[in-house]
């Protein structure tokens, strides 16, 4: 079995599907949830999600891995401890106290960036998190989810090499 076959019933193990009303984060109403959560905080999850990352990278050189908190921290860790890659995490807005920052972790101006996340509807996620590291210096070269929904990120991402591991229209028709 593949490695994104491993996560494919791993996903369907930890019932990471729901059928039902969702609003989403982009505030669009879903019939469909994933809740990638189940696996990403998974500790064979993580490690099959940090191995897919990687090999989306392939040869490419990235120095450094991060996203937009929540969804984007265990899947940044994942690759941080598989590899020699250091990890960011872009906060919703800057601390209003200590050192007041957007950005944790480790990122230099000129640095090659992979952003990731897990679920991808818009792709307004991935944009905060592009702005946020682009506006430190970095440059963005890959773009990767877990899962793409389909609802316009491939589109507003398309200026980014945007990868996801799934589509959502892949696990739908996983679950027939």
């Amino acid at each position: 079995m593949t490695p994104k076959e491993e996560l494919l019933r791993l996903l369907k193990q930890q019932s990471a599907f729901k059928f039902g009303e969702f609003t989403l984060s982009s505030g669009k109403k879903s019939d469909f949830y994933v809740d990638c959560r189940k696996v990403t905080l998974h500790p064979q999850g993580a490690r099959l999600i940090g191995r897919l990352v990687l090999e989306k990278l392939g040869s490419l050189r990235v120095d450094a891995v991060g996203g937009l908190t929540l969804g984007a921290d265990p899947i940044t860790s994942s690759v941080v401890v598989l590899s020699d890659l250091p990890g960011f995490i872009v906060r919703k807005k800057a601390k209003e106290h200590g050192t007041k920052q957007r950005i944790e972790g480790i990122l230099q101006p000129g640095w090659s960036v992979v952003i990731v996340e897990d679920v991808a509807t818009t792709g307004g996620s991935a944009l905060e998190a592009i702005e946020a590291a682009e506006a430190a210096g970095a440059k963005v070269a890959k773009v990767i989810s877990v899962v793409d929904r389909e609802e316009g990120a491939k589109e507003a991402l398309a200026k980014y090499d945007f990868d996801p591991i799934f589509k959502k229209s892949e696990l739908l028709a996983s679950l027939v």
